[in-house]
């Protein structure tokens, strides 16, 4: 039987239920931490190297010390060590910024099961609808002082957006800036196929969290006879494509079919990509 389980920076693996953070952690009190979620296939974490590298950027975003990567190495290893090589896992490495007081941050790292409902997803699709951010899609980079495409653990905007989702019916949300562009979801990057060309948001130009796993995808789709671009889209655009999904480190790659209850043209091309990304298939 497969369970979860915990490791932390210069303590190894640990009992699951065993206490690792203080109660006057910043990560708890304010949300003040980075993390990075890895899919674990045939007992390796994917894309680890790239994860990694966007966990660094964040840091120097907020100021955040790191320890050195082999340590950070290290930590995922030896929570992922003996990991059944058939299971899909969600192996994720989390930085806060430590102790009210003053010290080092806390690192530690979970692992689990991929859930069954992620993997359902690469077969079923996902019904989307639109949320508005209430911000202009490009005004968060221009805010100098706001740090902005990082992955942090101040999670309170996506939690409440997807709890809005389970009320309203769907399974996903796609955040809408107020002058009305199509940016990300709460945990996925959006993709849309033009024509011949695999399109994503610009996340320089609008302060998204660049995707490691639609950076692979776009690097490497004119192997299914796509070119790439990033660019910006409104929900009509969508519309009008010729196909649209989500991506993230756990998923994968999912087809949306439902935009605001309208179904979506479904692309021949879902299973090839899903293919070329190597992500196990119901």
């Amino acid at each position: 039987m497969v369970t979860s389980r915990i490791g932390v920076l210069g303590r190894g693996r640990l009992p699951v239920g065993e206490p690792i953070l203080r109660g006057d952690d910043l990560g708890v009190l304010r949300g003040d931490g980075l993390f990075e979620t890895m899919h674990l296939r045939d007992g390796r974490p994917w894309l680890r190297q790239e994860h990694l590298t966007r966990l660094r950027a964040g840091a120097a975003a907020v100021e955040l010390t790191l320890p050195a990567d082999d340590a950070l190495v290290e930590l995922l290893d030896q929570v992922a060590a003996g990991w059944p090589a058939e299971v899909e896992g969600a192996l994720r490495l989390v930085c806060t910024r430590g102790p009210e007081s003053g010290g080092p941050p806390t690192v530690y790292a979970t692992l689990s099961e991929v859930p069954p409902t992620a993997r359902q997803a690469r077969h079923d699709g996902v019904r989307v609808a639109t949320l508005s951010l209430g911000v202009p899609a490009e005004a968060r980079p221009e805010l100098d002082w706001l740090p902005a495409g990082i992955k942090s653990t101040s999670y309170g905007a996506s939690s409440a957006a997807r709890r809005w989702a389970a009320r309203a019916g769907v399974d996903d949300v796609l955040w809408i800036s107020s002058d009305g562009y199509a940016l990300e979801g709460p945990t996925a990057n959006l993709v849309w196929l033009a024509g011949e060309t695999l399109c994503t948001v610009p996340a320089r130009r609008t302060g998204i969290l660049p995707g490691t796993t639609v950076a692979w995808l776009l690097a490497r789709c004119a192997d299914v006879g796509c070119g790439a671009a990033e660019r910006m889209v409104t929900p009509a655009d969508l519309r009008g494509s010729d196909g649209v999904w989500l991506t993230s480190s756990v998923r994968g790659l999912v087809a949306v079919h439902t935009l605001d209850a309208e179904p979506l043209p479904l692309s021949p091309l879902t299973r090839p990509l899903q293919e070329l990304l190597g992500f196990p298939l119901p």
